[in-house]
Order: structure tokens, then C-alpha cells, then sequence
């Protein structure tokens, strides 16, 4: 057989063989495979050995005799390199998500610098989810952004002076139904001076009154029936005026509070037993409207 016959076959081995080498690899890449799942025959080095065997025996059958060697020396390294560029992998690079820590961001979202959705209130709800954008720092909200109304009576819990109200009840701007009797706010004997107790307890309150600044409040100072009614009178005048100190110096607008003394007016159970004595002496908290 003619060298020029026998280097025409063994290209046309070649390009065949190789081709259909690539061919497989394109496939799996596709898929997606990795560079493991290939077969065997697919790998660069097996390709490169194949391409390299046929084309240096393409270069030795095309070549002068005086030139054999290096015609197959040249082939050998051409077909070597076509073999291996054919079978390469080229299974794409997985895409890093814009912004890892949120996943996918949807198309014309604006986002910060991270590429991250923007997040103006800092709640955890993106702007472009959040259905009550502007919530206060630190309040807890729900998956649309909003915050929290574990009673669901319209007034959020950040707001609620009485967070426990019954399904369906009608309540004021404070989240109440009625007054609110400000349990544990107690006073030095015969005083006006808070207790340590009373402060904590009112702690809550002020901070909840702050959150809710379109709401005034009537502090309503009342005791039981020991002593003369005009002492009582002015001294729970002077306990209605205390927590309303205390109250502005957490925050909450002085001009926002009224204090009212009752004395022992409104007593709301027995002044004949001491139990009876100590529910009457208490300070309501109400909407003043």
C-alpha cells in the first residue's frame, strides 16, 4: 500500500475516532457530568496517546523517506495536542449565587454592595417583600415584613399594653379593652416613692408608649379608704404624678400624660379586708382622648 494511502486512512482514523471522543464529552458535559463520570476513553490523556500514535503515523506516511522521522516526530506531537484539546473537559464552572447568603436574587432587585437585596429597616425582609417597610429596629415581624400582633387586635406587639386580648375584642390605640391596672406598680408605705419593682415594671411601659407616639395616656392614681378622703385624695394624686415622672424620664412626652387622683372614690373591691385594701390601692393606666 501507498504511504499516501496509508496516511489518508489514518487521518480519516483520526478525525473519526477523535471526533466522536469529543462528540461524548460535549455530551456529558451538557449533562453537566463531571470530569469522573466520563469513560475512559474520553480522558485528555487517553485521547492525547490515541491522537498522538495516529498522527505520527500520519506524518510518517506522508513524508519523504529522507524525512520520516521527523514528519512522524511532528505528527506525533500535533495529533497528541488535537487529541487532548478534543477530549478536554469542558464542563462549565458552577455560577457563584450574587448573593450567598440570600440565594437567588430575582431580576431588577435593587441590592446593596454585596449584591444583596436591600434591606432598609434591617428587619430580615427584603425591601422588595417587605409589605411594612420602615419597622422599627429590633422588632420582631412575621415572613412579609410586619411586625408582630400575637393577639390579633390590630395594635402590633411592640405597642401592646396588653398583648393577651381575647379573639375578637374591641381594644383602644393601647391594645386594651378597658383600663389597664398596672399590676406590681407599688409604692413606699404611705408615699409616693416607687418601689424597684414598680420602676421594672414600668420599664415595659414607657417603652411600649414610646413605640406608640400618636397615643396619650391618663395615669389614675387610686387608694383604699384608711385615713381621711382628702389625704387619700392628694396622695394619689402625688402616686399618679410619680409614675408620670418616672414615665417621661424613660422617653415618653411629658405633655403625652395627664395624672389624675381618685383618693378612694373608685375603690373596686372591699376596704373591709386587707386583701380588699390592696386591689383598691392601684394606678390604671388609660387611653386619654
Amino acid at each position: 500500500m501507498k504511504k499516501s494511502t496509508t496516511g489518508l486512512m489514518l487521518g480519516s482514523a483520526l478525525v473519526v475516532g477523535l471526533s466522536g471522543c469529543a462528540s461524548s464529552g460535549s455530551q456529558s458535559s451538557g449533562g453537566m457530568s463531571t470530569s469522573a463520570d466520563r469513560a475512559w476513553y474520553q480522558h485528555p490523556v487517553v485521547c492525547g496517546l490515541a491522537g498522538g500514535l495516529i498522527g505520527g503515523g500520519i506524518g510518517y506516511a506522508t513524508s519523504s523517506e529522507s524525512d520520516e522521522d521527523s514528519g512522524a516526530a511532528i505528527g506525533g506531537t500535533v495529533g497528541a495536542t488535537a487529541g487532548a484539546m478534543l477530549c478536554a473537559d469542558r464542563t462549565p464552572e458552577p455560577v457563584e449565587p450574587q448573593c450567598p447568603s440570600y440565594g437567588e436574587v430575582p431580576a431588577g432587585v435593587a441590592t446593596d454592595a454585596e449584591g444583596c437585596p436591600l434591606d432598609s429597616d434591617g428587619d430580615g425582609v427584603p425591601d422588595y417583600l417587605d409589605q411594612c417597610p420602615g419597622t422599627p429596629a429590633g422588632v420582631e415581624v412575621n415572613a412579609q415584613g410586619c411586625p408582630l400582633d400575637s393577639d390579633g387586635d390590630g395594635v402590633p406587639d411592640y405597642r401592646d399594653q396588653c398583648p393577651d386580648t381575647p379573639a375578637g375584642a374591641e381594644v383602644n390605640a393601647l391594645g386594651c379593652t378597658e383600663s389597664l391596672i398596672l399590676r406590681d406598680v407599688n409604692f413606699e408605705f404611705d408615699s409616693a416613692k416607687l418601689t424597684p419593682q414598680a420602676e421594672t415594671v414600668l420599664d415595659e411601659v414607657a417603652e411600649r408608649l414610646v413605640a406608640n407616639p400618636n397615643v396619650r395616656v391618663s395615669i389614675d392614681g387610686h387608694t383604699d379608704s384608711v385615713g381621711s378622703a382628702a389625704y387619700n385624695q392628694d396622695l394619689s394624686q402625688r402616686r399618679a404624678q410619680s409614675v408620670v415622672d418616672y414615665l417621661e424620664s424613660r422617653g415618653v412626652e411629658q405633655h403625652r400624660m395627664r395624672a389624675q387622683g381618685f383618693g378612694e372614690e373608685q375603690p373596686i373591691a372591699t376596704n373591709e379586708t386587707d386583701a380588699g385594701r390592696a386591689e383598691n390601692r392601684r394606678v390604671e393606666l388609660d387611653e386619654w382622648e
